[in-house]
């Protein structure tokens, strides 16, 4: 067992629990430093399967509220409507993915230039949203009627491209779609139980022939790493967010981006 991969497998799920929920895309951080690093799994699943813990991490945060959800489904139409509300969020990314997974996997993945410069120019996006004064609507996350949810779920797709952050473009869209901050991230939240599962479900399929007892290995301690650092995202972004915007996030892409750029540079 090469314990050093272990480490950086930690390392790597740690990153994708502090940077899933937030709007500095979890797998553009992730691709630029496995890149560095040299760091990769058959197939380039990691990436992809250690969001399961992120996926855990959500239902942990709120599992009161999910389950008290499903025992209204019978009776309640306004739960009925937020359930079928996140699932028309998520039809175009499921589609789309679907129909462009083996582009993204084999091209996107493969260009960390593509990461550096969505990274950068979604910053400046973050920014400009952020400073927008927008009358919100919309403040319910289990509220939000279907065409706001079908508007959402068009934006997410722009997260196909690595480094545009599947969180920063529902947000983003949420916000310029006239929801409040918080509404907006909570929403998120919902959107990416069914979005990164299905992600999870088909890149496994994918990849089921490929995967190798030393990759099962390197991805289950990522996958407990990004649980942990998930949780505690979760637990904290919603407030964090109410008290100082998305202008921080924003900062740090640009950061990350530039300083990604500068050492494709320098060392490739």
């Amino acid at each position: 067992m090469d314990y050093g991969r272990i480490v950086e497998a930690l390392f790597l799920g740690l990153v994708e629990g502090l940077t899933e929920f937030i709007p500095v895309s979890s797998t553009g951080h992730l691709l630029l430093l496995t890149h560095f690093l040299g760091f990769s799994t058959s197939g380039n699943t990691f990436e992809v399967l250690i969001q399961l813990g992120a996926i855990l991490a959500i239902l942990s945060v709120y599992a009161a509220r999910l389950t008290n959800v499903a025992l209204r489904l019978p009776t309640d139409p306004s739960a009925r409507n937020f359930v079928i509300g996140v699932l028309i969020a998520f039809l175009p990314a499921a589609v789309i993915g679907a129909l462009a997974h083996d582009f993204i996997k084999t091209v996107l993945f493969e260009t960390p230039a593509v990461v550096c410069i969505a990274l950068i120019i979604g910053g400046f996006a973050l920014l400009w949203i952020d400073r927008r004064t927008i009358e919100p609507r919309h403040t319910d996350a289990m509220a939000y009627p279907w065409k706001l949810c079908l508007a959402i779920g068009f934006c997410q797709v722009l997260a196909m491209i690595p480094g545009v952050s599947r969180s920063g473009s529902t947000i983003g869209g949420a916000l310029l779609l006239g929801c409040d901050k918080r509404s907006a991230a909570e929403f998120s939240f919902f959107l990416a139980m069914p979005t990164m599962a299905g992600a999870f479900a088909y890149d496994l399929y994918k990849n089921r022939d490929v995967i190798t007892v030393d990759d099962l290995t390197v991805i289950a301690a990522g996958f407990i790493a990004a649980f942990i650092a998930g949780v505690f995202v979760v637990r904290s972004l919603l407030d964090f967010v109410s008290r100082h915007g998305f202008a921080p996030f924003a900062w740090w892409r640009i950061l990350v981006g530039t300083v990604g750029l500068a050492a494709l540079v320098l060392v490739g």
